[in-house]
């Protein structure tokens, strides 16, 4: 407990730390209202730009913008206590030169008050991962599967099939693990390979469709909770099934509006009594 008599929030630092130790509870939020409910039993919360196909109805996360990010960022500071907070850098944002990373990461930090920044990429980024957390930005590392390059890889499949594949997933892990990453998301990756990276790494590893060996999973909390009907990744439980809830609960008050019965008297304001 802090002098104020609050819980202490986690930080990067303190993430790193459970490697080995104890299991990381990771999830999205993209709101403030979500971000309360799930703060008090996550360790670690992510403003992913998966927001973009979540939230906007996109195909892909490419159209994601750092205003977006910045905005959703916000809304889930406002909202916690307890969980680190993390933003996802959305594509374009940081690819071009370590240095347009660092003016980004800057901007979402200094905007929203969030723990750190994630971005995905292996080999290729990992001067740009060091030279982020030199100067003060965590950084979260993401490799295997990532989305944000689905137009090259022709679509969303799982990874590491190959000996050659696998190999590239272990070295774009090590590669961001040592440039300095507090943490790195597996994703999309078949589960020996995602295993033996958990093994190799000094951070943890949080996975997503890749092994229960991991150090910690996330999930998209709207697929955790059952708010899509139309698609469900293998990788994903659902720890409830909202969506129906959510529709049969529009559907009554439709029908309440349509025949006169809401609002009732008492879901109105009456004139005081003289």
């Amino acid at each position: 407990m802090s002098a104020h008599g609050k819980q202490k929030r986690q930080t990067t630092a303190s993430i790193r730390a459970m490697k080995g130790k104890d299991r990381v509870v990771c999830l999205t939020a993209y709101t403030t209202p979500i971000a309360r409910l799930l703060d008090p039993h996550c360790d670690l919360l992510l403003v992913g730009d998966s927001l973009g196909m979540v939230l906007y109805g996109m195909e892909t996360t490419v159209g994601v913008t750092l205003d977006m990010m910045a905005a959703h960022g916000r809304a889930v500071m406002r909202g916690v206590s307890h969980a680190c907070v993390i933003v996802d850098l959305p594509f374009g944002s940081y690819q071009e030169s370590k240095e347009q990373a660092f003016r980004s990461a800057v901007r979402l930090m200094q905007e929203t008050g969030c723990d750190g920044v994630k971005l995905e990429g292996g080999e290729e980024m990992a001067e740009t991962v060091a030279f982020l957390t030199a100067r003060g930005v965590p950084v979260f590392g993401h490799v295997g599967l990532m989305p944000q390059l689905v137009n090259i890889a022709g679509g969303f499949r799982s990874l590491g099939h190959s000996d050659e594949e696998a190999a590239k997933i272990h070295r774009d892990a090590e590669a961001v693990a040592e440039a300095g990453a507090f943490a790195v998301v597996v994703e999309g990756t078949v589960e020996p390979v995602a295993r033996q990276i958990t093994a190799s790494l000094k951070v943890p590893t949080i996975g997503i469709g890749a092994s229960p060996a991991c150090d910690g999973q996330v999930l998209v909390s709207d697929d955790m909770l059952g708010l899509f009907n139309d698609f469900k990744p293998r990788f994903v439980k659902r720890f409830a099934d909202l969506s129906p809830l959510v529709s049969q609960a529009a559907r009554d008050y439709a029908e309440e509006v349509r025949e006169g019965q809401f609002p009732a008297k008492e879901h109105t304001f009456q004139p005081k009594p003289r």
